[in-house]
């Protein structure tokens, strides 16, 4: 619902510009479970005045059937927890969106589910935000999931924090308690790894310089600190929180210094127009400017910039325009184009990312996905997980996978070159989602730390290549008159089962430790090569038999 406004009904059309013209700000809630986040949207909607008469008489209504707030008392949760499910369990599970607006700002919230079983649900909608409220249940202080939120906000770069230490009224109103939850918080805040626009961990650094943490007691269920003042609270001398969100500065966060303009579509409509839509993903373009298109490194002028309304002398981050060049070179659909910056992105094959993981399916080194960055589109693989970030410790663990909710550092390797930026200096330019080749679906979500280490080309080993054939590597010697029947039916066994397997019907000592060597399985037949792992005689062993057997010591799996 957007703000009141006496225009609305002396001129709509003066309404309609100002109210196009207001600054937008997304932002999310997020913490514990029952920490009342649903309850503290519903509570800003209502004490602003922006909830329509039969939307609050529904939720009188449904507040006797599903309300969790005692009798006689509106649960403002329920404007927000639409699914059944959500009203049965009295918890949030999937991302509801809300809008809302002030005489000066716009508003889209996110309230994102607390479950630690919800993370993906938590990441996707922090994903496009400028800020977070974290709530802290007054009573219990910080909490795991208040750390893994945390972390997760500092992740995808958010920088300004509303922490919001609620159900005060269940605390007495008491200054000492708020002020042990705030020192708690910013104690937890200096530990955690930030990555600067290189990719080097930062520590301490947080609460300091990457955020903007701003603390607030209060009471979502009675409105305390929320739209108005409490007056239960005389001792917080602080803003409550409708006038924090209409205040907090969100303009520098978007980077105006370095021009990128992703490529969506060539627009050809006749002979004599040829132009180039997308939208600004960061800085600045100017009607004149020079311009570089990667990965080509072909070079021009902007020679216009169109929209639909006319011309323009300038476009800057987030505008939707066309550039036409002065000009005729070869740009498609994926290509990026640079204006005057500072920083140049890189453009290679090869680059490291914290990937989010969203499903059931665990993420396997060398398996095969679709990653789409801004407009660019290609195949590849994670080649590498440098460490499991256990985000509720922040410790960093070995895997050899990542689990559904689970963040790792990884090393990605994709199979043409791709032009990006860290997430920390461009956010669209540093983030991509990942695909399944097969089904389509979206199965994680990454921010890119910077280019690939040295180290990341080392020389490939047995464990990188057990890992990616789930295998290790055998020479396998195979007898007796049964023996090729046998090896061809294993080799098919096992191929189907994913493994990469070979038959050697006329074996040497050195081709077989060549196909070893280069991390795979060879059956051979009637020879026994120095380099032989297992030895079957087939007249005493079937197919399944030496299946099991290679299951059971690990030689595949």
């Amino acid at each position: 619902m957007s703000h009141q406004s006496d225009l609305i009904s002396t001129d709509i059309n003066a309404y309609l510009a100002q109210h196009e013209r207001k600054e937008l700000l997304r932002f999310l809630t997020c913490g514990n479970v029952d920490d009342g986040k649903s309850t503290l949207i519903g509570r800003l909607l209502h004490d602003s005045k922006m909830i329509y008469e039969d939307q609050l008489a529904a939720v009188q209504a449904d507040s006797v059937k599903s309300g969790t707030t005692g009798i006689g008392k509106i649960d403002l949760a329920l404007l927000v927890d639409g699914l059944q499910a959500e009203r049965e369990q009295g918890i949030t599970i999937d991302v509801a969106y809300r809008y809302f607006s002030t005489s000066t700002r716009k508003f889209i919230i996110a309230d994102t589910p607390g479950h630690e079983q919800y993370t993906r649900n938590m990441a996707t909608g922090a994903s496009t935000c400028d800020l977070a409220v974290i709530l802290i249940d007054a009573r219990y202080g910080v909490q795991t999931q208040t750390k893994r939120h945390s972390f997760i906000v500092s992740l995808l770069g958010i920088k300004h924090v509303i922490v919001a230490i609620n159900k005060m009224d269940l605390a007495g109103y008491s200054e000492a308690t708020f002020n042990k939850i705030k020192a708690d918080y910013l104690a937890f805040a200096k530990n955690l790894d930030c990555m600067d626009a290189g990719g080097r961990a930062t520590q301490g650094a947080v609460a300091e310089d990457l955020l903007d943490i701003h603390f607030i007691p209060m009471s979502a269920l009675d409105g305390d600190n929320v739209v108005n003042p409490s007056a239960n609270m005389p001792w917080f001398t602080g803003k409550p929180m409708m006038e924090l969100l209409n205040s907090i500065e969100i303009g520098s966060d978007h980077n105006f210094v370095d021009a990128r303009f992703p490529v969506q579509y060539v627009n050809r409509p006749n002979l004599d127009f040829r132009g180039f839509c997308g939208t600004v993903a960061s800085g600045v373009f100017h009607k004149g400017d020079a311009i570089t298109v990667l990965p080509s490194g072909k070079s021009s002028k902007i020679k216009s910039i169109v929209t639909y309304d006319g011309e323009l002398e300038q476009a800057f981050a987030a505008m939707a325009v066309t550039l036409t060049l002065e000009d005729e070179i070869d740009i498609s659909r994926s290509d990026v184009i640079l204006g005057q910056q500072q920083a140049a992105p890189s453009v290679a094959d090869k680059f490291n990312a914290n990937i989010v993981w969203m499903t059931e399916q665990a993420m396997m080194p060398g398996h095969r996905y679709i990653f789409k960055l801004a407009t660019q589109r290609v195949s590849g693989s994670v080649s590498m997980i440098h460490h499991r970030i256990d985000i509720n410790t922040l410790e960093h663990h070995d895997a050899n996978e990542l689990k559904l909710n689970e963040i790792g550092s990884c090393n990605v390797a994709v199979n043409a070159p791709v032009v990006f930026d860290p997430y920390k200096l461009n956010k669209t330019t540093g983030s991509f989602i990942v695909i399944d080749r097969l089904t389509n679906v979206t199965v994680g979500a990454g921010m890119i730390t910077g280019d690939a280490n040295a180290e990341d080309w080392s020389q490939v080993t047995a464990k990188e290549r057990a890992t990616r054939f789930c295998q290790t590597a055998s020479v396998i010697a195979l007898s007796g008159s049964n023996a090729k029947q046998t090896a061809y039916h294993l080799e098919r066994k096992l191929f189907d089962n994913g493994h990469i397997v070979t038959v050697l019907e006329q074996a040497t000592d050195e081709l077989a430790l060549a196909i070893k060597n280069a991390g795979l399985l060879c059956l051979c037949l009637d020879h026994k090569p120095s380099a032989t792992d297992l030895a079957f005689d087939c007249d005493h062993y079937k197919v399944d038999d030496i299946y099991g057997t290679l299951m059971n010591r690990g030689i595949v799996f």
